[in-house]
């Protein structure tokens, strides 16, 4: 019994989670409350003027060019491409590292975002902006709710914002990624190209979604919230203490991803 207690407290030790910032537990809090209460507005019928004078004001300055260009810079945000472009990262340094630890966070962010952002969308059932002026044809008032389950489910499917929850997602796992595979070549990243990796395309992502009418503001910054608040979970995650089947030997060895800020309390 001794003995077993010591191995599970070894374990705890190594599994201790790696600082975030801020540190603690409080703005994840926050950040799932912020989620909860900017559901439960809209689904008192809150906060549909500012979603409506939003979407007509893209509307009224939407011309050709700035729609085109919006659309190209939005394709930062297809979920698809972006799982498969932080899949292959994982694999290509896996494959240098001769290590199966860099496939850990592409797997755990596809689970993690499979299991929240599309169960959300299904539940909440709103449709996109877009939705008066294409199929489904709904009046403009019928675009705004909450909860249309009477509709076929691929037309109501707004809130929120896959393309922005997903973005913040899976651009920090490239940022994680980025680190030890470039330095596998003998080079190190500058923190502010990880900082902008992180940063400015879901930014961009947030922008041209709302402006091109595809979701509500209200649907952006639920998608921001909860791509923040994933995302401070993935970033806590210690992938190279998870304990992993020993017949892998080797092939479980550390990747040494960039050393975290050295900061307290973060658990």
């Amino acid at each position: 019994m001794r003995q077993t207690s010591g191995v599970r407290g070894d374990l705890r030790l190594r599994l201790r989670l790696r600082p975030v910032r801020p540190a603690g537990w409080w703005f994840d809090g926050l950040l799932l409350a912020a989620v909860v209460a900017l559901t439960v507005a809209l689904a008192s019928g809150h906060l549909f003027g500012l979603d409506r004078a939003v979407a007509d004001w893209s509307d009224e300055n939407r011309p050709a060019a700035a729609r085109w260009v919006a659309m190209t810079l939005n394709l930062l945000g297809q979920g698809t491409p972006l799982t498969l472009l932080a899949a292959g990262l994982g694999v290509l340094l896996a494959w240098r590292l001769r290590s199966v630890r860099p496939l850990l966070p592409p797997v755990a962010g596809f689970v993690l975002t499979f299991f929240t952002v599309g169960p959300l969308k299904v539940w909440t059932a709103r449709p996109a902006p877009s939705a008066s002026v294409k199929e489904p044809f709904l009046s403009p008032e019928q675009t705004l709710p909450l909860f249309q389950h009477d509709l076929p489910v691929r037309f109501a499917q707004s809130y929120p914002s896959g393309h922005v929850a997903n973005s913040i997602v899976w651009y920090g796992v490239l940022a994680l990624l980025l680190a030890p595979l470039v330095r596998t070549l003998g080079r190190t990243v500058p923190a502010g190209l990880v900082t902008a990796v992180r940063v400015v395309p879901p930014a961009v992502v947030f922008c041209t979604t709302v402006y091109l009418g595809w979701h509500w503001l209200t649907d952006s910054v639920a998608g921001l919230l909860l791509g923040l608040l994933l995302d401070r979970l993935l970033r806590r995650v210690p992938w190279d203490d998870l304990p992993l089947p020993r017949r892998l030997g080797d092939r479980g060895r550390p990747v040494a991803w960039s050393a975290p800020p050295a900061t307290s309390g973060t658990r």
